[in-house]
């Protein structure tokens, strides 16, 4: 069976959840073969292994923290020549699709990005995505050169799969271009406590209707309920409600989790584009007309500030 890279996506060597992701889908297509770097490369081996990486390719040189990209690039294209992969994937992050485009570029290969599922083909992986803010559902397949996918968080269930994990050191030259870009300082994000928002598997945002800063209280109280991620519509971010970093929509974050509760949004295409692949939708609105009543799951016309605290206590409830 041809074997399949995975890019691994990890904090000083804690895995983080969509890497995992990518190891089960990568048994579908082929063996998987994980390449890790930069410090902490050689304690993902563990975790890898238990998720079915058959190898793992490790470098912890200090280039991958000191400068940005690419000598990621120069790692998985020598990935690449030293394995021959049937697929190269990467988790569908801003930097990831960054890492997927110059690594296709350098190898003369097809490029897919924000996949939400992968299954194998008579001539190699075939990717399904949603397109034109999440209004088709299509299916593509790269036709030259190593298929390099980038695929979006949530797109597959984690599934343990214990396999050898054997690990091997990666050879890398790193090309002159590596050192271009210096990271000359970083400050870490400050914690909530909460999921990462493109990898939670469940989001409660609010928007326009949440009526002011103060009032996204509501909203971060059912998500702390439910252990969820916060998101916010461009309408409440532009207004200076909530963090642009936590703004879910076409110009903003893609999430697609198990469950996304929206409250106060009124479903404008620019918010849908960022949300309609999630697999459960439920929309509190006071508008029995508003749009995302055309998307969702389940719905509730009502006034949020009613509705909202009654259902934070009833989580509460059942979960006490």
């Amino acid at each position: 069976m041809a074997e399949v890279l995975v890019y691994v996506d990890h904090v000083d060597g804690a895995v983080r959840k969509p890497t995992l992701e990518l190891l089960t889908l990568a048994r579908r297509i082929g063996e998987p073969v994980a390449v890790a770097l930069g410090n902490g490369a050689a304690d993902t081996v563990a975790a890898l292994a238990e998720h079915g990486a058959v190898k793992v390719l490790t470098d912890d040189a200090s280039e991958y923290a000191d400068y940005l990209v690419v000598p990621k690039v120069d790692a998985l294209q020598a990935a690449v020549e030293a394995v021959s992969p049937a697929a190269v994937l990467v988790p569908s992050s801003a930097e990831g699709k960054e890492i997927a485009a110059r690594l296709a570029l350098r190898t003369g290969s097809g490029l897919i990005t924000d996949a939400v599922d992968l299954e194998a083909g008579a001539e190699g992986p075939v990717a399904t995505q949603s397109v034109f803010a999440a209004s088709y559902t299509t299916k593509s397949q790269v036709t030259k050169g190593t298929p390099v996918i980038t695929v979006k968080p949530n797109s597959a269930a984690v599934e343990a799969a214990p396999a050898a994990g054997a690990a091997e050191a990666l050879s890398v030259t790193f090309s002159d271009k590596a050192t271009g870009t210096k990271v000359t300082g970083r400050t870490p994000r400050e914690s909530t406590g909460r999921p990462e928002l493109t990898e939670a598997a469940i989001v409660v945002s609010g928007g326009r209707g949440v009526n002011g800063a103060e009032n996204f209280a509501l909203i971060e109280a059912l998500a702390d309920s439910l252990g969820a991620a916060v998101g916010a519509s461009r309408a409440a971010v532009d207004a200076g409600w909530y963090p642009h970093t936590n703004q879910v929509g076409q110009t903003g974050k893609s999430v697609s989790p198990q469950l996304y509760i929206a409250n106060g949004i009124s479903g404008a295409i620019q918010h849908r584009a960022g949300m309609q692949t999630s697999k459960t939708i439920v929309a509190v609105n006071k508008d029995p007309e508003a749009p995302i009543f055309d998307l969702v799951d389940y719905g509730v016309v009502g006034d949020l500030f009613e509705v909202v605290p009654q259902l934070t206590e009833e989580v509460k409830n059942r979960k006490g």
